[in-house]
C-alpha cells in the first residue's frame, strides 16, 4: 500500500522537478563540456585551473576529454566546479515531467497486460467482455496499482 509518507515524497519531488523542468532545457551541456566552456570563458588557462585542482595541464585536459565522452565521475565534476567556484548540480528529472505521471503511465500499461491476458483467456472460453467492460477494468486495476504502488510494477 502507497504509505502517507510516499504521496507527500511524490509531491514534494513533482514541485522539484517542475521547476527544474524548465531549467534542464535551457541548460543543456555545452559541446566542449562545462569544465572547458567555463574555463574559456573565464579566460583561464589549462595550468591556471590545473594549479586550482593541484594536478598538470595535461590532467585537465584530460579531465575535459573524460566530460565529453562521459566517462568523468561526479567527484570530480565537483572538484572542477568547486575549483571554478561554481555550485555543482545534480538531479534526475522525469521524462513525462512527474513521478505521478510516471506512476500513472505504468500503472496503466501493467493494468493493460493484466486485464487482456484475462480477456484473451476468457475469450477463449467463449465469455468475451464487452470493450466497455474492459476499459473499465483498466481502469480501475490501474486505480488500485497506483494505490498499492506494488513491486510488480516496474518488471
Amino acid at each position: 500500500m502507497k504509505t502517507e509518507k510516499q504521496n507527500l515524497i511524490i509531491d514534494q519531488l513533482d514541485k522539484r522537478f517542475k521547476l527544474l523542468n524548465s531549467v534542464s532545457k535551457a541548460m543543456a551541456v555545452p559541446s566542449n563540456g562545462w569544465i572547458n566552456t567555463l574555463r574559456q570563458t573565464l579566460n583561464m588557462s589549462l595550468r591556471q585551473l590545473g594549479k586550482k585542482l593541484k594536478v598538470t595541464s595535461q590532467n585537465i585536459n584530460q579531465l575535459e576529454k573524460r566530460e565529453i565522452d562521459g566517462t568523468i565521475s561526479i567527484q570530480k565534476l565537483k572538484d572542477a566546479a568547486e575549483a571554478l567556484e561554481m555550485n555543482f548540480v545534480y538531479a534526475f528529472i522525469p521524462k513525462d515531467g512527474s513521478l505521478e505521471q510516471l506512476i500513472d503511465k505504468r500503472a496503466n500499461q501493467v493494468a493493460k497486460d493484466i486485464v487482456m491476458r484475462t480477456s484473451h483467456t476468457m475469450k477463449l472460453e467463449d465469455q468475451e467482455n464487452s470493450e466497455e467492460r474492459i476499459k473499465k477494468a483498466i481502469k480501475d486495476r490501474a486505480e488500485k496499482i497506483k494505490n498499492e504502488l506494488p513491486k510488480y510494477l516496474w518488471d
